[in-house]
C-alpha cells in the first residue's frame, strides 16, 4: 500500500492514479473525508491528516510500502521559513517511527542552492529528511509547466503576457506535473538504500518567447511576452497582498542568472511532455 500526501493536487493525483493503473494499493492523505471523497469512490483508503501533525501523519503512514511526500507550497512564507520547518518536523517523526519501505519526496531543482531564496523550504525539507534511516529519493522537478495558467487570460484579452523570466530568449529548464507523477510512481518500483537524488525536466529546455509561441498556436492569435523590470516586482507582489516577497524575487534572480540549476545539469530524467501540449490543455481549461 502507497500513501500520498498532496493527493489532491496536480502531481499526487498523477502519483495515485499512476499506481492505481499499476493494481496498487493507494491511502489517501487528506485534511478532511470531503477531500477524500473522490478517491474513496476509485478505491483507495483515506487517512485524515494535517501535515503539521506528527500523531496524524503517523497513523497515516503506518504499514504503507512506500509515502509520498508533498510539502504544501508557502509561497510568502515567514524570513525563518517557520510554516515549513513546523511541518518538515511532522513529517520526519512520522516517517521516523512509521519506517514505509521508501519515500519518494517532491523537491526541486536548485534545493541545493546556497543563496537565499524561496526554494531554500525545500532544502531545509532535504536536509532534514536525507538524515532518515530509509530508503528516501528526493525528485527535483524543474519550474512547472502548468504555472502559466496565470497566463492564460492576458494571453487571450490582449496577447501580450507579463515576463518575469527574462530575457525573454534564455532558456528555462521546465516540465510537466505529468511526468512528475509518471515518474514519482516509477520511483516507488526502484530499489535501493539511504538518499538519493533523481532530475527531472521536461524533454527540452524553453525560453519566454517559446511559451508566448505555444499560447499564440493554440489560441491562434499573435501573442508576446513582456518584460516586467526588476525594479517593479516588489511594488507589485506588494499591491497583490504578498507580505514577504523578498524570497519570491530572489528564487526568480535565481532561475534568471542560472544559480538554480541542476546539481549536474541537464537532469538526469527527461519528461516527454512539450510546452506546447500542456498550453493546449491550458486553455481549454
Amino acid at each position: 500500500m502507497y500513501a500520498i500526501t498532496g493527493i489532491t493536487g496536480q502531481v499526487g493525483g498523477v502519483v495515485a492514479r499512476t499506481l492505481l493503473a499499476q493494481g496498487k494499493q493507494v491511502r489517501a492523505v487528506v485534511r478532511s473525508e470531503e477531500k477524500g471523497a473522490a478517491w474513496a469512490a476509485r478505491g483507495c483508503e483515506v487517512a485524515l491528516a494535517e501535515m503539521h501533525d506528527r500523531d496524524a501523519l503517523l497513523r497515516a503512514f503506518e504499514g504503507a510500502e512506500g509515502v509520498f511526500v508533498l510539502l504544501p507550497p508557502v509561497f510568502d512564507p515567514s524570513p525563518d521559513f517557520s510554516e515549513s520547518r513546523r511541518n518538515i518536523a511532522a513529517l520526519r517523526a512520522a516517517l521516523s517511527e512509521a519506517k514505509p519501505g521508501r519515500v519518494v519526496v517532491l523537491s526541486t531543482i536548485g534545493a541545493q542552492a546556497t543563496q537565499p531564496n524561496l526554494l531554500n523550504q525545500l532544502g531545509i525539507m532535504e536536509q532534514e529528511l536525507g538524515t532518515l534511516p530509509l530508503p528516501v529519493v528526493f525528485l527535483r522537478a524543474a519550474w512547472f509547466f502548468e504555472n502559466f495558467v496565470w497566463d492564460v487570460e492576458p494571453a487571450r484579452a490582449n496577447g501580450v503576457i507579463p515576463s518575469f523570466l527574462q530575457p525573454l530568449d534564455k532558456p528555462v529548464p521546465m516540465v510537466a506535473t505529468d511526468d512528475i507523477g509518471r515518474v514519482a510512481a516509477e520511483l516507488f518500483q526502484d530499489a535501493w538504500t539511504g538518499a538519493r537524488v533523481v532530475e527531472l525536466e521536461g524533454p527540452r529546455r524553453v525560453t519566454p518567447d517559446e511559451i508566448a509561441a505555444a499560447f499564440a498556436s493554440a489560441l491562434d492569435r499573435s501573442v508576446r511576452m513582456q518584460i516586467v523590470p526588476r525594479d517593479e516586482w516588489e511594488s507589485l507582489f506588494l499591491s497583490q497582498g504578498m507580505n514577504n516577497p523578498l524570497p519570491r524575487m530572489q528564487m526568480i534572480d535565481g532561475f534568471n542568472e542560472g544559480w538554480i540549476e541542476f546539481e549536474a545539469p541537464p537532469a538526469s530524467v527527461k519528461g516527454d511532455v512539450t510546452v506546447e501540449m500542456v498550453v493546449r490543455q491550458l486553455v481549454k481549461s
